[in-house]
């Protein structure tokens, strides 16, 4: 009865193996596993077939076996990352057991010499890791990466504590702000000179993507991730949905010892430096303090049969901002205004000193382990990210009433199943439920704002409006009041092992029912006045006058003075997307030299262009130009069918001691909705006829389409290169990679009176925004990556990246994953449009690690040095500024060489075996430097000296009436710092914090 029992479990698992591979057809993110593989031999180099080889993992029950083929070569595969007990038995043969590591997304070679019976022995795998310093070569696969551990988590100083601090350790990265405000606290990292939108994030192998926008989607206590790969090019066909790079996470998880950590951080405004462009001298420093608490326990519930682990950690920052002394005169300046009657509706306006900016975020997961059999394996991992902002986007000389209280919610669950076939069939199920719910609060509802010459410093991103309703468009984007993202995700995969050959094939299905959202769409009027509050103290009917940008009494309304108003509209939109991904691969070890990677992907998506319901065919503005006969949209776009990506990869070790790797393959990834949600908007009611131009309710002035020629944007990756060992404690690797990208997006604005109707001749045509996928760009670069593990004194790494980056683009240039717009939508690749992309950071240079000094003391670095980066200069009019009667070019412009050094000192102390405690202090920018990045004010019209004419700027104006002049002799005059970015997408990124001191303690058991 009992070996009944055994066979209707095993055939129940298998029974539900394949119904959900059945109900998937459905793989899309990265394995989080890894492998082992390695060769049996004898003494003197020969082969041992048929050798049993048991793989056990540490403090689990979880073990894996499998036989030597009769090469004496063995794999085993999908194994999480850890620590294992690897056990080596043949006949005749004194068995060999050692202990070995295995990272996440890698492959680790061992060699295994048995010694003729009786003699005892053990077996020794050298360069065992335990940091991004002291990885093994990875003979296996040409993929370029690099794993970050545990142990660099926790010792590399981490300026906003998050994952993506540290994977700028791997070469071809690099910081990056996110560019979506709603997600400031996610950071971002950059993959091959492009905006960070295009990478794919998968935690525990799960999708955790922003579908919307792109990048990451929720973010992870550094204290919840065990190791992440940092892949940047060549990944294998199992990976998907990314043009640029991926990163591979696996969460930690309890075992039979009880393991956890308390930790705690602060960081004080006495600690910190000002920030000279925000804050400088003599305005009053703001205040500023943060605390992080962290705590996570992990360990058996049932041992060797069910474990758990849990995080949690609380941040609580208290910034605020602190008005100047002349902020504060024209603040009540402006209540005086208020006093009079002259703002309709209001009577006051309070003016504090300083207003509070706090943020809390709260950061947990919980996670089961249980050994069902030791042929099941499942775990279950919940995960939460909940953080709010109060008077957000605030800025120096603008009022509480501009700012919002920003909220996110972040909800992800996940279920997984190992099971065993065989020795060599193994199937993985995944199935990843996630939800994101944010908004943007206004702080005040007016249905206006004022805005004064004063509060547009340009020192700042947002501020723009003084007082009143935050238009929530700032000069870099309009972004979402309101985000709701669900998605809900069914992965199988399957790899075999077996001779010379480790296939391995999958499916993955990603239903996503909710992916909406709002732009506001409240009716506004923005008063924009030419003059500050105190200029209009003494005179009150001109600022009637420019309050209603109309003469008052004789007056005439003020130079600059503007009056813009937009109704009320549905600033709602809404997607169903299901995205599908199938893809088989094999890993084949030709001979005991040569490994070669070879696989076919392929993708799609449905209802990519269906928005409320309703496709591009009910777009109001198709239908006005289908009555017009304009044959500039002569269709709708549909989903991509085509999106094959094969992949290739060879991995040759001359010798013991150096790998030589090469790989080719194209990578698909259709993201950026927001690029054109106004075509999505303009699905929001049903359509109403247009027959007859300028009659009928359903023909428009202006709209948005998709081109019908939609292709999903694709790159492709070529790369090669050597690493060696020149011994255990040193290894080099040089590679060279390029990437080229196709169908990339670009926005056409159209303007209706460049088309005459051949059927209403006098009818208006409208203005058309068209979004095509033809734009194209390219990626070269070298990296140089030196690995140093001198362990009693110190372990580093050393990374030069020699890299260019291009793409066509107006006035903003990035590569694969944004939409660039054209200047001329009748010559979209005319010269000038073509340039630098916008994180085209030619040189850049890495070292990271930790030096050991007399008295127990450890000192780690990460410390970045870049070229500037490139920016565009621009006219109010949405093109590239012209200068001395010469239009400039896309990105131009170079911003200032960047230079951060990250420094931390710890002194731990060990008790107790198992206990140690380290108190620890970090210093972040040590030198204080200076860093705009490429944050220089883009819009001629803003410098700080005004110029005499915006649109051929030919000297700049000394005086008011610009009477007198100073000549434009050189462009570099035209570069002034921006500022503020970093404040305004969040912490860490490429705008450089000011000099920061943080003090903390952790205690690990």
């Amino acid at each position: 009865m009992p070996s009944d029992n055994k066979t209707l479990r095993a055939s129940a698992s298998i029974s539900l193996t394949l119904v959900f591979t059945v109900l998937a057809i459905l793989a899309q993110a990265q394995n989080p596993r890894g492998a082992l593989r390695g060769v049996v031999q004898d003494a003197k180099g020969g082969r041992v077939a048929a050798a049993s080889v048991s793989v056990l993992a540490h403090e689990a029950a979880a073990e894996r076996n499998v036989t030597s083929d009769s090469r004496g070569e063995f794999r085993v595969d999908d194994l999480l990352p850890g620590s294992y007990h690897l056990l080596v038995r043949a006949q005749g043969f004194t068995p060999a057991a050692s202990d070995v590591r295995v990272l996440v997304s890698s492959v680790r070679d061992v060699t295994v010499t048995l010694k003729p019976a009786p003699v005892s022995q053990t077996l020794t795998v050298q360069g065992d890791s335990s940091s991004v310093t002291t990885q093994a070569i990875d003979k296996a696969t040409a993929v370029h990466q690099a794993v970050v551990t545990v142990q660099d988590l926790q010792n590399i100083p981490m300026a906003s504590r998050s994952f993506a601090n540290i994977a700028y350790l791997a070469p071809g990265t690099e910081p990056v702000e996110p560019s979506d405000p709603t997600k400031a606290r996610i950071t971002a990292v950059a993959f091959g000179g492009s905006s960070g939108l295009n990478v794919e994030l998968s935690v525990d192998g799960g999708d955790n993507s922003d579908d919307y926008i792109g990048g990451f989607l929720q973010s992870f206590s550094t204290d919840a991730i065990q190791e992440f790969a940092v892949r940047t090019s060549q990944e294998d066909a199992d990976t998907s949905r990314t043009t640029g790079g991926s990163v591979v996470i696996t969460t930690k998880h309890g075992t039979n010892e009880w393991h956890g950590i308390l930790g705690f951080y602060e960081r004080a405004a006495a600690l910190n430096a000002r920030s000279l462009i925000d804050n400088p001298a003599p305005d009053p420093k703001q205040p500023f303090s943060r605390q992080n608490y962290v705590g996570a326990i992990g360990g058996p519930i049932h041992k060797n049969k069910l474990w758990f682990f849990t995080s949690f950690e609380n941040v609580r920052e208290r910034a605020s901002i602190a008005y100047s002394s002349n902020s504060l005169a024209q603040f009540q300046a402006l209540n005086s205004l208020a006093s009079k009657g002259l703002i309709p509706g209001v009577s006051s306006i309070p003016v504090p000193r300083s207003v509070p900016v706090p943020f809390r975020d709260y950061l947990g997961t919980l996670r089961l382990d249980w050994s069902h059999s030791q042929r099941s394996q499942w775990f279950l991992r919940a995960a939460i990210d909940n953080y709010t902002t109060q008077n957000d986007l605030v800025q120096q000389a603008t009022l509480p009433s501009t700012g919002a209280t920003s909220g996110s919610n972040y909800l992800n669950l996940l279920l997984n199943e190992q099971y065993v076939f065989s020795p060599t069939w193994l199937g993985s199920f995944t199935f990843d439920a996630s939800a994101l719910h944010h908004t943007e609060a206004r702080n005040g509802y007016l249905g206006f704002a004022l805005a004064f010459p004063f509060s547009a410093t340009f020192r700042t991103i947002s501020g723009f409006e003084t007082f009143g309703d935050n238009q929530f468009a700032t000069a870099i984007t309009a972004f979402p009041v309101l985000r709701n993202q669900e998605k809900y995700q069914f992965r199988y995969d399957v790899s075999h092992a077996s001779g010379s050959h480790a296939p391995k094939f999958g499916v993955n299905f990603i239903h996503e029912p909710v992916l909406s959202g709002a732009l506001s769409g409240t009716a506004e009027t923005l008063h924009g006045f030419g003059l500050n509050p105190s200029d209009y103290l003494a005179d009150p009917m001109q600022f009637q006058a420019d309050f209603n940008c109309a003469a008052v009494n004789g007056s005439q309304p003020s130079p600059g003075t503007t009056c813009d108003s937009s109704p009320a509209t549905d600033g709602t939109f809404s997607q169903n997307v299901q995205r599908l991904g199938v893809y088989a691969q094999d890993s084949w070890r030709l001979t005991p030299r040569l490994t070669v990677n070879y696989g076919l992907r392929y993708d799609t998506t449905f209802g990519l262009f269906t928005a409320s319901g309703r496709n591009q065919l009910q777009n109001p503005a198709y239908l006005t130009l289908q009555a017009l006969q304009i044959p500039l949209a002569k269709g709708t776009p549909h989903d991509y069918r085509k999106a094959f990506a094969p992949r290739l990869g060879v991995a040759y070790a001359a010798n013991s001691n150096t790998v030589v790797r090469a790989g080719i393959g194209l990578y698909y990834n259709d993201l950026a909705q927001n690029g054109w949600v106004t075509a999505f908007q303009a699905l929001n009611s049903p359509a109403q006829p247009c027959v007859t131009p300028g009659s009928d309710a359903g023909c428009v002035t202006s709209g948005a389409l998709i081109d019908p020629n939609y292709k999903t944007p694709y790159a492709l990756h070529a790369s090669a290169g050597v690493q060696h060992a020149f011994n255990e404690k040193w290894v080099l690797s040089v590679d060279w990679t390029h990437e080229q990208g196709v169908h990339a997006y670009r926005g056409y604005s159209y303007p209706g009176a460049a088309f005459v109707s051949p059927a209403f001749p006098g009818a208006t045509v409208p203005d058309v925004d068209l979004y095509k996928t033809d734009n194209r760009s390219t990626y070269a670069a070298m990296y140089i990556h030196l690995q140093g593990n001198v362990s009693r004194r110190f372990n580093l790494i050393a990374n030069y990246t020699l890299a260019s980056a291009k793409t066509w683009g107006c006035t903003v240039g990035e590569l694969f994953d944004y939409v660039n717009g054209v200047c001329d939508p009748f010559h979209p690749f005319a010269a000038g449009d073509y340039g630098p992309s916008g994180e085209d950071v030619r040189h850049r240079f890495v070292l990271a690690g930790t030096f050991y000094v007399p008295g127990g003391f450890e000192i780690s670095t990460l410390s970045q040095f870049e070229s500037a980066r490139p920016y565009t200069l621009t006219t109010p009019a949405g093109d590239r500024a012209v200068v001395n009667g010469v239009k400039t070019s896309l990105d131009q412009f170079r911003g200032t060489p960047y230079m951060q050094v990250d420094l931390r000192v710890a002194r731990p102390i060990t008790f107790h075996d198992r206990w140690s405690v380290m108190p620890f202090i970090e210093f972040f920018n040590l030198f204080n430097r200076n860093n705009p990045g490429n944050n220089f004010i883009s819009d001629i019209s803003a410098l700080p000296t005004a110029v005499n004419d915006p649109a051929n700027a030919t000297a700049f104006c000394l005086n008011a009436g610009c009477t007198q002049t100073q000549p434009i002799t050189s462009l570099n005059q035209m570069r002034a710092p921006a500022g503020a970015l970093g404040n305004f997408f969040g912490p860490g990124t490429t705008v450089g914090i000011p000099f920061a001191a943080q003090v903390g303690v952790r205690v690990n058991f």
